[in-house]
């Protein structure tokens, strides 16, 4: 006799949840989770996944469940494991048993890390370090430290705000030409009574919280101002009471879900602050620091409001006059840019950003300036500047006397009159930055001659970028702020008919385009921390969106990421975030307008600030760029820039994804405790190596004893060892070139570490300076293993025994033979891409040290791992840098 399992099915329509809820029954969830547990028990075998769900749908209607009788969840599971027994599946019943143990294990450990007694959707789908980063960092407590909302709720307060930003665009309400006459300040007045409106207005299902109210009053206030309001303050809230806006409910449910679905994040103070008291939304910010005592300690005010704020601060301090200087209104001598960079590191220590962590800044000099030399070495030594990253910023005459004449004469100026100082060479000015590079990894350059090579915005703003935000990915004139998002790639993918994995270009283009919308309405919706800022950034609305999840998207497409095929994947990916994020910027600009400046930029005369348009032939282009530069010059353009590859390190752990464009740190390590070592393993690797037979502990021990490869490892397949590549698996060069590869199409600039092995010389790392400049990057981080005065984190045990080399791919080779032109760079080049033999990392007394105070998280103690230019914390998700 045949069971008919359709009816079955239908029989049983709902399921009784663990906090009471009757929700769909839905029998994919039976069948994933027997698949886990065959998967487990090396058979990932769907076909019996399959027919064992319909086993226990079977067992369910003999024990009397129907539609009008729901199973509970525990119902459904004790069905489960009395199926796989009686089925002969002993050994997949005890899987089972032990990943129902360990999920209600994991549901205890995440009520307890939310301190609640129930779990919300979000709370349920997302990793239990997810949870713990958004407890740790972003959901609101009250003034006893106690968390006072849940993930859902905290995605629910963003959705909300930013949603906002899409209402006074309605064309009911705004005029795009202007001419309106309306009284912002009859809007203003409700400012000092947000009290009485929280929680009374509400969207569809979504009700405003009075900092919500407090961003429709900013937001009106600025667009009646510019004569862009057709209705009075109160009409908008008539309207609004009416619910005649119901339909922005939908714009606030696809934000949300943009975020839950862990498509996509804003940077880090977005998380925190909006729709709460602080309401600064940006991660980067640029201060100037001209050469007078009034302007230095307007910018230090300045920098202390935006540490409280939530933001970081890049400042160049070239203009300050270098050491023993004469100071005319005291006759006196100046003390130079460093002693003022201790007092914004002062000022760093004890104002602590949103009040979470301390603030993050980047400290430039350029390389003309007398105390250049000073600024390179003052952070090789331990404890100095610690709140800073460093950079030297180049221009075209230096790295003309560098690689172009023979004597490498190069001439340091007066800051005050640009008059001679004295000579130097150029050669041993790099080698000077190459060595304390070697040594401590820092400073990083800025090349300000590739950052100004396509700058639309010079002529607006009267004069080149020179600073940068604290990670050096995003070039900011003063008073500018960015708002940063990352897109995960590893999500935008489906199954093919054989069960591999295909990229979702359709889906990669929506999300784009929605989140380009998204971080368009962060500028409005800011509650800025300085009135210069609010200005300068609504004058370009500048904006960055970038990706993570790079190196897990590559793994699931089983692309090697340092390949040919790897190379143009990640081309294309580029081309495509930037084509989109303009293209719908132009629509924005139709709707909304152009940013403010934008008829005194390039853009009118059909000039863009993407390298990759004009320095790769047309013919590798994969889109029309020509007819978004006329769509711009007849329509305008609403943000400056628009596309920002940040530090995501926070980020991508909530995303539960790799970080960035990085390649993955390491897909094995080890973390002791006392009950023994425990590891770390990705997700999509263990998935492989489960599905393939391979998993155990001690495949992991040896893979984190591997410095977390796989590479040479004779267990290990090698169609598995190539597609499983890690940073060390990767030379210098090609970090290099993966990052060369973004920003041919990238607008601002690409937070990446150029990750080097410990036996490296500063040779090396100033081969690496030559190759990057070549290479048209606008910056560039090294980090030799070992270089900090104490090591970061090893991704490896006590044991660690480095078992293949690493040499540069071939496609990195077929570059420098038929781009690098100038014989000096390709000298300098080919020297040092010889192969090594690979050494054991160690410091130069030959024994590995104890981590150092200074090199823990501030937060949880644990070891900090240096990423994408900055420290972040596997443990609580902090992180040295603002935006991720």
């Amino acid at each position: 006799m045949t069971t008919d399992f359709s009816q079955i099915e239908s029989s049983i329509v709902d399921v009784k949840k663990r906090d009471g809820r009757i929700t769909a029954f839905n029998k994919e969830k039976i069948t994933n989770a027997i698949y886990k547990a065959l998967v487990a028990n090396g058979q990932p075998d769907r076909k019996i996944a399959d027919d064992l769900t319909s086993g226990v749908l079977n067992k369910l209607i003999q024990q009397g469940f129907a539609a009008s009788h729901p199973p509970s969840v525990e119902d459904v599971q004790d069905m489960v494991e009395s199926t796989l027994i009686e089925k002969g599946y002993g050994e997949i019943a005890k899987a089972y048993i032990l990943y129902r143990h360990e999920r209600r294990k994991v549901r205890e450990d995440k009520m307890k890390v939310l301190n609640t007694k129930t779990l919300d959707n979000v709370s349920k789908s997302f990793d239990l370090n997810c949870l713990r980063v958004l407890a740790s960092r972003y959901l609101l407590r009250n003034n006893k430290n106690e968390i006072t909302e849940s993930p859902s709720q905290m995605f629910e307060r963003v959705a909300i705000l930013v949603g906002v930003g899409d209402i006074l665009y309605d064309s009911e309400l705004y005029v795009r030409e202007g001419g309106a006459h309306q009284d912002a300040e009859e809007a203003r007045k409700y400012l000092s009574k947000l009290d009485d409106f929280d929680y009374k207005f509400k969207i569809g299902q979504y009700y405003l919280n009075k900092y919500h109210f407090r961003g429709l009053i900013n937001q009106y206030a600025y667009l009646a101002k510019r004569g862009q309001m057709k209705k009075s303050f109160k009409e908008v809230l008539t309207l609004l009471a009416a619910k005649k806006f119901e339909q922005y409910a939908d714009r606030i449910g696809e934000y949300y879900t943009l975020m839950t679905e862990q498509d996509f994040l804003p940077n880090s103070p977005t998380m925190m602050n909006a729709g709460a008291r602080l309401g600064q939304l940006s991660a980067c910010f640029v201060l100037g620091m001209p050469d007078d005592m009034g302007d230095i300690m307007k910018s230090t005010s300045d920098a202390a409001l935006i540490f409280k704020s939530g933001g970081g601060v890049g400042i160049n301090y070239s203009d300050l006059r270098h050491e023993g200087d004469i100071v005319a209104s005291t006759s006196g001598v100046a003390s130079g840019p460093v002693s003022f960079m201790n007092i914004i590191n002062t000022v760093t220590e004890v104002v602590k950003q949103g009040g979470k962590r301390r603030g993050a800044n980047m400290g430039i000099l350029e390389a003309w300036h007398p105390d250049i030399e000073k600024f390179i070495t003052n952070k090789t030594k331990d404890g100095i500047l610690e709140n800073f990253n460093v950079s030297v910023g180049v221009w075209e005459d230096f790295w003309s006397a560098l690689v172009d004449s023979t004597d490498g004469k190069y001439t340091l100026r007066s800051p005050r009159d640009r008059v001679p100082v004295k000579e130097i060479n150029a050669h041993q000015l790099i080698d000077l930055i190459a060595l304390s590079a070697w040594k401590s990894a820092e400073p990083g350059l800025i090349f300000f001659d590739n950052i100004n090579k396509y700058n639309v915005f010079a002529k607006a703003r009267g004069g080149p970028l020179r600073a940068t935000n604290p990670c050096g990915e995003q070039s900011l004139y003063p008073y500018e702020s960015c708002n940063l998002g990352s897109i995960n790639l590893a999500n935008l993918v489906k199954r093919k008919a054989d069960g591999q994995f295909e990229f979702d270009w359709q889906r990669y283009e929506e999300t784009v385009r929605k989140t380009t919308r998204f971080l368009d309405n962060v500028i409005d919706m800011n509650h800025y921390p300085v009135p210069e800022i609010d200005q300068a950034s609504k004058e370009s609305r500048r904006i960055g969106l970038g990706v993570m999840g790079v190196a897990d998207l590559l793994y699931k497409l089983r692309i090697p990421y340092n390949s040919k095929e790897g190379y143009e994947f990640q081309f294309k990916l580029a081309e495509a975030l930037t084509y989109y994020s303009m293209e719908e910027s132009v629509a924005l600009a139709r709707s909304r307008g152009e940013f403010d400046l934008c008829g005194k930029t390039e853009f009118p005369e059909g000039k863009i600030p993407v390298s990759g348009y004009y320095e790769k032939p047309k013919g590798e282009h994969y889109y029309d760029w020509d007819a978004l530069i006329s769509k711009i010059q007849k329509h305008g353009i609403r943000n400056v820039l628009t596309t920002t590859v940040a530090p995501t390190g926070t980020l991508s752990m909530i995303a539960d994804c790799s970080n960035g464009m990085e390649p993955t740190f390491a897909l094995v390590f080890e973390k002791r405790v006392t009950v023994g070592r425990f590891f770390y393993t990705n997700k999509i690797f263990e998935q492989v190596l489960r599905e393939n037979g391979l998993y155990s502990d001690e495949l992991l021990a040896k893979i984190a004893d591997n410095y977390g490869s796989v590479r040479g490892l004779a267990e290990v397949p090698e169609w598995i060892q190539n597609i499983f590549v890690t940073a060390m698996d990767i030379h210098w060069s090609d970090h290099l070139m993966a990052q060369a590869v973004w920003q041919e199409w990238i607008g601002n600039a690409i937070a990446k570490t150029i990750n080097m092995p410990h036996d490296v010389s500063a040779d090396d790392v100033k081969a690496a300076y030559l190759l990057a400049h070549e290479l048209g990057l606008k910056g560039i981080t090294v980090y030799r293993d070992g270089s900090r005065h104490t090591q970061v984190l090893h991704m490896t045990s006590e044991n660690a025994q480095k078992t293949f080399d690493v040499v540069p791919s071939s496609f990195l080779h077929e570059f420098i033979s038929k781009s690098i032109k100038n014989n000096y760079v390709r000298a300098q080049v080919n020297n040092a891409l010889q192969l090594k033999i690979p050494e054991e990392p160690l410091l130069e007394s030959g024994v590995k040290e104890e981590i150092s105070e200074d090199m823990l998280c501030p937060s949880c103690k644990n070891a900090l791992v240096f990423v994408e230019g900055c420290s972040i914390c596997i443990e609580c998700g902090f992180s040295g840098c603002t935006s991720g």
